[in-house]
């Protein structure tokens, strides 16, 4: 498992290395802003593809005596940061873009190499991002999905810039700019679902799936009189829930320990890598 997360994040690396390089190097020759802010923000996706490969190398540690419930958050605080980062790229993006619409200089050189490097981008994102994507779901991996869901965007970051080559093409050099300017406005949309998500789970906010799954499988269970309390947090691929419930006060002790196996087997067969805990109350 944890050599699959390493392989992609790796492989992620790469293509990122890959790909900031070639539109960097276009983007200074053409002068396009399109394809420049495209070189920034591919250039914050290589860190942030760092972070990840760091972050997934951690995340599957086992507990030890100062991380009593192991290291998965490291992937959230990953997720967050490449949030941050990419905030980041659209405050230069947005700030060269308005300055060019307001001085008019659009001195740009549309060649062959800008379409070759846009394209080859738009290609390369889908197939990592598809991949990060399928393995963050199989690992329930918050930092791989932050890195697909990153490199989706750039898929549509790179038509957008490509739509503004296309027009600039045709003597509509403002066009790059603007096409800039629907760079920084994908980026701001996922910035923002990421930091959300990621801040809610460093938060200990519960997952209001999990959360459900539980319950659901809790009021199916006739041993339970009543449910007490039900707590969850998620830390990385991880699930830590706590349950307090009350059965039938005549219960002898052997047979409520059973019910307590039963709820927590139930549980660990719905939620992948969960810790459950369970507490048992005399129903009076």
């Amino acid at each position: 498992m944890i050599k699959e997360k390493i392989k992609v994040a790796f492989t992620s690396v790469l293509a990122a290395i890959v790909i900031t390089a070639g539109k960097l190097i276009v983007g200074i020759l053409t002068g396009s802003l399109g394809i420049l802010s495209e070189a920034l923000h591919s250039g914050l996706d290589l860190i942030a593809a760092i972070i990840t490969l760091f972050s997934v190398k951690i995340s599957d540690k086992p507990a030890d005596r100062n991380h009593h419930f192991g290291h998965g958050k490291i992937e959230n605080l990953s997720a967050f940061i490449e949030a941050l980062l990419l905030l980041a790229t659209c405050a230069w993006i947005i700030y060269e873009s308005i300055n060019r619409l307001l001085s008019g200089n659009f001195i740009i050189e549309v060649t062959i190499w800008s379409y070759i490097v846009v394209i080859a981008s738009i290609i390369i994102d889908f197939w990592r991002s598809r991949a990060l994507m399928k393995t963050a779901k199989k690992y329930n991996s918050q930092a791989l999905e932050a890195d697909a869901l990153h490199f989706s965007t750039d898929i549509l970051s790179s038509s957008v810039v490509l739509l503004g080559l296309i027009f600039a093409n045709y003597g509509i050099h403002w066009a790059d700019s603007v096409a800039a300017l629907g760079v920084a406005l994908i980026v701001i949309k996922v910035s923002y679902n990421l930091s959300k998500r990621a801040v809610l789970v460093l938060l200990d906010s519960a997952p209001q799936d999990i959360y459900d799954v539980v319950n659901h499988t809790l009021d199916n269970m006739t041993e339970i009189k009543k449910v007490n309390l039900v707590r969850i947090r998620n830390s990385g691929a991880d699930y830590f829930i706590d349950i307090t419930a009350e059965v039938d006060k005549d219960l002898p002790f052997v047979n409520t320990h059973k019910i307590s196996d039963k709820i927590e087997d139930a549980i660990k067969s719905k939620v992948d890598r969960s810790d459950v805990t369970v507490h048992l109350e005399p129903h009076l």
